[in-house]
């Protein structure tokens, strides 16, 4: 118990500054531009707290935990970058398949952001996990 709680607290803090990054200031204005005018004016914090905590559950369960137990913070890159892909390559293909008009860019920018994102918190969760559980 001790080592998950110490991967989804790790995980938590790195994922949001990350994302707070990505969403807040790098990629602001090319989600401005893509698909503004799907966008809310203001977030729903609480469909967002729920994303994360649902995400953050699954990669400490699949991804951080897994890498844990074999001892890998390698593994926990790896397989992070594949749980990152899979679930963002979820949303946004099925938007592509579903709604007029989502962008190809934003697809393929969102399946790399994924995998990036959660290979590089998944990787420090899973040393955090190493070093201190």
């Amino acid at each position: 118990m001790r080592k998950a709680l110490i991967a989804f607290a790790v995980l938590a803090i790195a994922f949001l500054v990350i994302d707070s990054v990505w969403l807040g200031i790098i990629a602001v204005d090319f989600y401005k531009a893509t698909i503004g005018h799907l966008l809310a004016p203001r977030p729903n914090f609480v469909a967002a707290a729920f994303f994360y905590v649902i995400y953050l559950g699954g990669v400490v369960h699949f991804v951080v935990l897994p890498a844990a137990a074999r001892g890998s913070v390698l593994h926990a890159t790896r397989q992070g970058a594949l749980f990152g892909l899979v679930a963002y390559a979820t949303y946004d293909l099925t938007n592509m398949a579903t709604m007029r008009d989502w962008p190809l860019s934003v697809t393929l920018a969102d399946l790399a952001w994924g995998a990036f994102i959660t290979a590089a918190s998944s990787t420090i969760s899973a040393w955090a996990v190493r070093k201190f559980g």
